[in-house]
């Protein structure tokens, strides 16, 4: 049994600068690249919460 490892299906690129953009759900290109938008969106509010009124992100909320 010389090849026993599974191969994994191959996602095609995306080809299509729309499709790049579409609103799809699941393990899907599309989904990551959303998914990576809404982290630096986050990540940079969470910067300018820290930086406007000199406490922590945690102390603006009142959680500490």
């Amino acid at each position: 049994m010389p090849n026993a490892t599974p191969t994994k299906p191959v996602t095609p690129p995306i080809v299509n600068p729309e499709d790049r953009n579409a609103w799809k759900s699941g393990f899907t290109p599309q989904a990551e690249i959303w998914n990576g938008r809404f982290a630096m969106l986050g990540f940079a509010i969470a910067l300018l919460i820290e930086l406007s009124p000199g406490q922590g992100f945690l102390h603006f909320w009142g959680l500490i």
